[in-house]
């Protein structure tokens, strides 16, 4: 079994999903709060270009008076969160190598992403633009042109719960995918040891290989990252925080010996 830094002996298990237990997701979150708390202000930095972003969306909506369309948009960060996770992957692996981070490393993760791993992120940026106009239509059909703004979704009306759990069923479906597909094929063509293919091959073996617990990992990560998306402030914790256990998680289905790890 390997350790937290993921390293196992030599000549270990390759491509093939390790055994799961529960201890396992227990284990890469107390993970990613540690390295979180390493360098929380860091932490924080790389994650504040992701919440201004949000911010800016949060006042569109509520400039255009549709604010429940935010209850699809925090939902769709589930979408394209495996794209983000590079960078926090750099800045994982450095604090795991015992080095102090910096900034630097976490725009190195992106420039080192390997070509399949864009790929699979245009395919996260394409389904979340699909899921937001399947958003819009259905908020057309359901709400219409009424204007609804932050304050009065504080009354939680029957229109908004009924428009929010149509919507979510609608987005369960997309984000299964795109977690199925992109849960472990980003992290392995990260590290090189895989390709484009054999990474979403392998990501789908392990998804429904080991169903039930990637399934607890899967709803518990899309629960902190909603709740976080829809209270910004938090999302500055929750994102580093969670990609780095991402990455704790990742070496637990998928331990690698320290050849097969690209050095940070």
């Amino acid at each position: 079994m390997a350790d937290m830094t993921g390293a196992v002996p030599p000549g270990g298990p390759g491509l093939r999903p390790a055994p799961l237990s529960v201890a396992d997701l227990a284990l890469a979150l107390r993970f990613g709060w540690r390295q979180y708390r390493a360098q929380p202000w860091l932490a924080a930095a790389c994650a504040a270009p992701f919440a201004a972003l949000g911010l800016l969306m949060f006042l569109s909506l509520e400039h255009a008076a549709i604010a429940p369309m935010s209850l699809s948009l925090a939902g769709g960060f589930m979408l394209v969160g495996p794209a983000l996770l590079a960078g926090f992957f750099s800045v994982s692996d450095v604090l795991r190598a015992g080095r102090r981070a910096r900034f630097a490393d976490f725009w190195r993760g992106y420039r080192h992403l390997p070509r399949g791993g864009w790929v699979v992120s245009f395919v996260c940026g394409l389904l979340f633009l699909i899921w937001i106009t399947d958003a819009g239509i259905l908020y057309g059909f359901m709400v219409g042109r009424e204007a609804i703004g932050f304050l009065r979704l504080l009354q939680v009306e029957a229109l908004v719960l009924n428009y929010a759990a149509y919507s979510a069923l609608m987005g369960a479906v997309l984000v299964f995918i795109l977690f199925a597909v992109s849960a472990f094929s980003i992290p392995l063509i990260y590290d090189g040891r895989a390709q484009l293919v054999s990474g979403v091959v392998g990501s789908v073996r392990a998804v429904f290989g080991r169903f039930p617990l990637v399934m607890c990992w899967a709803l518990l990560l899309s629960a902190v990252i909603v709740v976080s998306a829809l209270l910004l402030p938090a999302l500055l914790v929750a994102l580093p925080v969670m990609a780095y256990a991402s990455r704790a998680f990742y070496f637990r289905v998928f331990p690698a010996d320290e050849g097969a790890r690209r050095d940070p």
